[in-house]
């Protein structure tokens, strides 16, 4: 094993979590795999920060832009198919991904979520996106 040019996250207690991140130091290729371990304990809280203070929709998509480039670290932020109530039918999906933590996978959309119920008008610009108005 090859020592990363980055700090990482501590690992999680045995039994805790199923991140798998004995097995991502492992490979290879761990220096580009391994990008999302370099989200620690303190990135995490800055970024879920930063998620719960989102001030509009392309706010949140650069966010979502650059957590992927930065980290490997994918969403999926979308409406539900069926009809949309409350933030309940916004579907944010953090993708499963070897050295991703069990909860910073929940974190991540119930800070999302909190930044959403903080400014309404981003749910309301999601739910345009791609709708009947959006071409206007």
């Amino acid at each position: 094993m090859q020592p990363l040019p980055f700090p990482i996250r501590t690992e999680c207690p045995p039994g805790a979590c199923v991140c798998d991140r004995d097995a991502l130091l492992q490979s290879p290729d761990a220096v580009l795999e391994a990008r999302i371990l370099q989200l620690t304990q303190a990135e995490e809280k800055k970024l879920l920060q930063r998620l719960e203070n989102i001030t509009s929709l392309s706010d949140l998509r650069r966010l979502q832009e650059r957590m992927e480039q930065q980290l490997g670290l994918r969403l999926t932020i979308a409406p539900s198919p069926n009809e949309v109530r409350t933030l309940r039918g916004i579907t944010i999906l953090v993708h499963e991904q070897r050295g991703l933590c069990r909860k910073t996978r929940q974190a991540i959309p119930a800070a999302i979520k909190k930044g959403m119920d903080q400014q309404p008008e981003i749910t309301y610009e999601l739910l345009n996106e791609g709708g009947l108005f959006s071409g206007l």
